[in-house]
């Protein structure tokens, strides 16, 4: 490959792994909920930050609820609402809540729409909007990462995936897809109105019973703390900062590169909006999107595919170019996985844009430290996000170079 699309090796600084851990540790002493102060505050940072770089741009605010364990649970108790009406003898009634539900629950889901959340209490989230490079160039890469974090919850602890592996480790090697989480948002309604279009009062008590686990579960994540959220995002936002740092060191000459970060742990409301504003001002012929999401476990990776009920395959093209860049760069990517939840890659995969989504796992195939309370700075393995930003600039030098 031509020198001009490899990565800086002159100006390495921003590869420092010590100079990474500081941004990180820098965000992760901003405490972040979704849609808070705290995830202002953080935006704000970040913005000067990519300002220091000679980035061009602002935050935009957004309305948005916020949580995801509302309207999911308000959807489980409605499902029992709707179990209760059909064993008391109102099928059709009970029926058609149950596909009411699942309809609203299905639509809450990225990519829908998220109509029924919009009817809660609203909250302002914010997303960073920055770009670099000529701002009328033909071509845009488009890096996007979220600066918000998570909450807590039993479902994630790290000794379900432990145990699990641990007494079937054959299903470790035969897996290569995260286990469904958010199935249940759509399974619980599907068996009720099941149970009650087929008069089988068992399916309508099974889609009840795992309504009322779904809700507490629910219930204890709405009710935890915000983790300090360092692999998941601190890490995104660091290679937004190091690509910032690189492409003002050497600038790009083809390609304009925006610098994206959104509040993302709602479900991706952020991106979401994002779309809402700015996909229609991005061409599908001229755009690559690139999603930069828990950076720092053990392992690098390109997700193969993405989606929490419909799994999404990414580009075949798109996942050729990164395969083949890494090669390059004699980066070592875990093979092969696929993500049941949802990254804010989701967005313009859905819209049928060129595009990747860059994570990271342990040797469990998960992202380590996932929604806990040990997803702290001293927890992350900064070569691994040294790699991806290494990946992530050889990318962009590779597109200004020449398009796909």
């Amino acid at each position: 490959m031509p020198g001009s699309a490899q990565p800086s090796t002159e100006a390495s600084a921003h590869l420092e792994e010590a100079w990474l851990r500081d941004l990180v540790e820098t965000l992760c002493s901003i405490h972040r909920p979704t849609a808070s102060k705290g995830e202002r505050r953080a935006a704000e940072w970040l913005l000067a930050k990519l300002r220091d770089h000679g980035a061009r741009g602002e935050i935009e605010l957004e309305k948005a609820h916020g949580t995801f364990w509302w309207p999911l649970g308000l959807a489980a108790g409605g499902a029992i609402l709707a179990g209760i009406a059909t064993l008391r003898g109102h099928r059709v009634l009970g029926g058609a809540l149950a596909a009411a539900i699942g309809a609203a629950a299905l639509d809450d889901l990225p990519p829908g729409e998220r109509r029924f959340r919009r009817l809660l209490p609203q909250k302002t989230a914010t997303t960073v909007v920055t770009e670099m490079g000529p701002a009328d160039a033909e071509r845009t890469v488009v890096l996007v990462a979220h600066h918000d974090a998570a909450h807590s919850g039993l479902i994630y602890h790290p000794a379900i995936p432990e145990l699990v592996f641990g007494r079937a480790p054959w299903l470790l090697e035969r897996s290569d897809t995260s286990p469904p989480l958010m199935a249940p948002a759509v399974a619980i309604p599907a068996l009720i109105g099941a149970g009650a279009l087929s008069g089988n009062r068992a399916l309508v008590k099974t889609g009840m019973a795992i309504a009322a686990v779904s809700a507490a579960l629910l219930a204890d994540i709405g009710s935890r703390e915000t983790v300090t959220g360092a692999n998941d995002n601190a890490t995104g936002v660091a290679l937004l900062v190091a690509m910032a740092r690189a492409l003002a060191e050497r600038p790009t000459d083809n390609v304009r590169v925006m610098l994206v970060s959104t509040s993302e742990e709602a479900l991706c409301e952020g991106m979401q909006a994002f779309a809402r504003r700015h996909f229609a001002e991005l061409p599908r012929k001229s755009t690559f999107f690139l999603s930069a999401d828990t950076l720092g476990s053990p392992h690098l990776l390109v997700l193969r595919g993405e989606g929490m009920i419909r799994m999404r395959e990414y580009p075949a093209r798109s996942l050729e170019l990164l395969d083949g860049l890494a090669g390059e760069l004699g980066i070592d990517l875990f093979p092969n996985l696929r993500l049941r939840n949802a990254t804010d890659g989701i967005f313009p995969l859905a819209a049928a844009y060129e595009c990747v989504s860059l994570c990271s796992c342990t040797d469990l195939k998960q992202p380590a430290n996932y929604h806990w309370p040990t997803d702290v700075p001293e927890n992350v393995d900064y070569g691994t996000v040294a790699d991806a930003v290494r990946l992530t600039e050889s990318l962009v030098r590779r597109l200004d170079e020449r398009w796909l």
